[in-house]
């Protein structure tokens, strides 16, 4: 009996070890569709196993995508899109149709393991649809109980802005407005339910807001000197990372619920960005991204300084630059691979490729902040008529915006759209900056250090 005991107790712990090494090396990857000039599914599968990566998230249920995925061992995360939230959260019949038409024609030959109600709902959507959270998150997983896809693990996505205080980690609190009435019972669902708690980890934000305070290679994962300890916790930390998951654990914590398991759900650094986007280029993304996936995939798992030794599941954003996606420039630029399927550096997401098997990165040239003046322009190769709402948009704003660009002024140009629309940006820019405007507007527009002015036209600019 003694044998048995010591046999079963043995093959028990053996199946854990298995389970938590199969997880701790297993990085996925988020496949985002907003571009114009992506990969068909078929060819962007193929690319997603050649990067290394054993799982993949989408930010919906495409068919296409998942009709792709059939019959491969990725496992997959699909999702609810937000603006179907509310009708979801009051409706069965709604949740159960939404399972029939998106989970059951392609499950199990697509290994679908886990479906995301929303994504970053809390940052990016109306704040009505703030309180459908959790109830659509019930409606989802009992219509999966009803079809008898108990496996399936649902949860929802949170940006780090879900927090009131991050720092020191210990000080980690959730937002007043949000903790009680959502965040908490989304605990007592995730944790009753055993899932994870998705969470958008991103240190490029914080380092380059304050990059004056904190260290590149704190962020990067590689500060040997540098490290600092949670006066209450009394905890060391030698990276932004850590620090940053952490003060989320203490956050739960403070709500009761110390145990729920945290998975990355996106985390990245940008390639490229705007020339006001300090630190965002190829060499400063292939060095967190690859110092990140070595965190992950370390056996036996690293996990935090909060929870050591615990598996940290991941998701790295993103598979390819997406050329319309809104916002700044990094939003366009967190891609692994460029839309024609070719590497924007050396990556392996199973983290066996050492780094000096990597061809050398360029250099960086944009870790210090810009300083100087900065112009908004029209993009090459826009839409004409897109261009002319936007020129018509941008000459409604403000106080004189557009007056140098009508007919006998200094800045008129006959049959010159791009010229007009470029001064109308520029003039919007330098107004409404400091109130939060970018230079973007739909993708028509682009920063850039090279005054357009001519003659006796000057058009206005922003002093970075």
């Amino acid at each position: 009996m003694l044998k048995m005991g010591l046999l079963s107790l043995f093959f028990h712990f053996l199946f854990l070890s298995i389970s938590s090494g199969e997880i701790s090396s297993q990085v996925g990857i988020n496949y985002g569709q907003l571009g114009d000039n992506l990969p068909s599914p078929e060819k962007s599968v193929k690319l997603i196993q050649s990067i290394g990566a054993k799982r993949v998230t989408i930010y919906d249920a495409n068919p296409d995508i998942l009709n792709a995925l059939r019959g491969t061992d990725l496992q997959v995360s699909i999702m609810v899109p937000n603006q179907h939230l509310t009708n979801i959260s009051t409706n069965r019949k709604l949740a159960d149709s939404w399972i029939q038409s998106n989970v059951l024609p392609f499950y199990p030959k697509v290994k679908i393991r886990y479906l995301l109600v929303g994504n970053e709902v809390i940052s990016s959507s109306p704040k009505e649809i703030w309180y459908s959270i959790v109830p659509a998150m019930r409606k989802i997983k009992n219509a999966l109980n009803t079809h008898r896809l108990n496996k399936i693990k649902v949860g929802t996505s949170m940006a780090m802005d879900v927090l009131e205080s991050s720092f020191p980690p210990s000080n980690g609190t959730f937002r007043s407005d949000i903790a009680d009435p959502i965040v908490k019972p989304m605990l007592q669902f995730l944790s009753r339910t055993k899932s994870f708690y998705f969470l958008d980890v991103y240190p490029y934000f914080p380092w380059s807001t304050d990059s004056n305070n904190i260290n590149l290679d704190y962020a990067f994962f590689v500060s040997r000197t540098i490290k600092y300890t949670d006066p209450v916790s009394n905890l060391t930390y030698s990276n932004l990372f850590d620090q940053m998951v952490d003060s989320v654990i203490f956050a739960m914590e403070k709500l009761g619920y110390p145990d729920v398991r945290i998975w990355i759900a996106e985390t990245g650094w940008p390639n490229a960005g705007d020339i006001d986007q300090i630190g965002a280029n190829i060499y400063n993304a292939a060095t967190y991204n690859r110092n990140v996936i070595k965190k992950l995939t370390a056996k036996p798992p690293v996990g935090t300084p909060a929870r050591p030794g615990r598996v940290l599941p991941s998701f790295i954003f993103a598979l390819y630059n997406e050329n319309q996606k809104p916002g700044p420039g990094t939003e366009r630029h967190f891609g692994l691979l460029y839309p024609n399927g070719s590497n924007v550096y050396g990556i392996d997401l199973s983290g066996k490729t050492p780094d000096s098997a990597y061809e050398p990165l360029p250099k960086p040239t944009n870790n210090e902040p810009y300083k100087g003046k900065v112009w908004c322009v029209a993009a090459r190769g826009v839409n004409a008529s897109e261009l002319g709402s936007a020129l018509s948009y941008a000459c409604s704003q403000g106080n004189k915006t557009c007056d140098p660009i009508q007919p006998g002024k200094e800045c008129f140009k006959p049959d010159s759209l791009v010229w007009h629309a470029s001064y109308a940006f520029s003039s919007y820019w330098s107004q409404f900056k400091k109130t939060g405007a970018t230079c973007y507007f739909n993708g028509l527009a682009t920063p850039t250090a090279k005054d357009p002015s001519f003659g006796r036209c000057k058009f206005p600019s922003v002093t970075l």
